[in-house]
């Protein structure tokens, strides 16, 4: 029996189970008595973790990431972490890698330690089969679960997230606007967010009226390394491509490499794009064209939503952060 059932069984959301839980003035007497009645019901006793929806009673927040030498996952963590701390709260991260049996190990481990939420960085947390993600579940209904850059509708899940999808439909749109009739889309991950931007490209090579061959877009290791090799591979089989859009930064520096060894001027024949405006986007050279998804403003939107949740307050389950193409040298845009 936790506060999820009481919630529902009283058609309240969890955050007014809290606040009558605490003892907040801000719930009407008749709610108050309906959501005792069913609490007398079904036996339910608030716990430490129950409590921490509208006490701060830990003033430790639990981060799980899946990679922290991911650019985006590392700055999202910095910014995480400090506005944390400017709120009063510690927090303890886990790295956990992609396996879904240790990310659901390390969640275990966070609630154990009494954390009053959990934040997830990343929409690899969100697995394509939807029992995969019941462990998010179950740890929602107990403490807040907080999910950036990925959607999954559940009570006391809270979603900040770009518009991944329009952000490349709309650069893709642009590049082909610009003369590139023939982008290439790489993406390394089946994530969330990946199958978003994988989503934005190929329809906007249909609106365009292009065709959207399944050689159009191609699954490749995050390497820069590994994706010039796997381009130069596939211009020897014969594919014909004038720009590529790199779901990740590293992804469109793999480009950027593929066309000097190719011989091909940027921005004039060959266009790059990439994501995330990392360090990675002013490192190269010439410097990157990026999608900056605005990864601080992620972060304090969390941050900021977290604190409401915590105070008691009734918050939307996801909140979309606009983005931003950063135009630089290897565009013609």
């Amino acid at each position: 029996m936790n506060i999820y059932d009481v919630s529902e069984k009283a058609g309240v959301s969890i955050a007014t189970v809290s606040r009558v839980i605490n003892g907040s003035a801000n719930v009407s007497s008749k709610t108050r008595e309906k959501v005792l009645a069913v609490m007398e019901e079904l036996g339910y006793t608030p716990n430490v973790f129950a409590r921490g929806l509208g006490l701060n009673t830990m003033n430790t927040i639990g981060i799980m990431c899946a990679d922290s030498s991911d650019p985006f996952l590392a700055n999202a963590v910095y910014y995480l972490e400090q506005n944390l701390r400017k709120n009063g709260y510690d927090s303890f991260l886990c790295c956990t890698g992609y396996e879904l049996s240790t990310k659901q190990n390390y969640l275990k481990l966070l609630l154990s330690k009494r954390v009053d939420a959990i934040i997830l960085v990343g929409s690899n947390f969100l697995e394509a089969a939807k029992k995969d993600n019941q462990y998010m579940i179950d740890a929602a209904n107990e403490v807040p679960v907080m999910l950036i850059n990925g959607y999954l509708a559940h009570p006391n899940i809270y979603c900040t997230l770009c518009d991944d999808y329009q952000a490349v439909y709309d650069g893709t749109i642009r590049l082909i606007e610009a003369g590139y009739r023939r982008p290439l889309f790489l993406y390394c991950s089946r994530s969330y967010s990946a199958l978003q931007k994988l989503s934005g490209f190929r329809d906007a090579l249909s609106a365009s009226g292009l065709p959207a061959p399944e050689e159009s877009v191609c699954l490749c290791a995050n390497d820069i390394a590994q994706t010039k090799e796997l381009l130069c591979s596939l211009k020897g089989r014969g594919l014909v491509f004038d720009a590529v859009f790199g779901a990740e930064d590293s992804l469109a520096v793999g480009a950027v490499k593929y066309a000097r060894e190719q011989g091909l001027r940027i921005p004039e024949e060959f266009a790059v794009v990439g994501y995330n405006n990392s360090m990675l986007a002013v490192c190269s050279e010439p410097e990157l064209t990026s999608i900056d998804n605005h990864v601080e403003t992620l972060s304090i939107t969390t941050v900021s939503t977290l604190m409401r949740v915590l105070g008691g307050n009734d918050v939307p389950n996801k909140t979309t952060i606009s983005n931003e193409l950063v135009v630089r040298g290897t565009a013609r845009l």
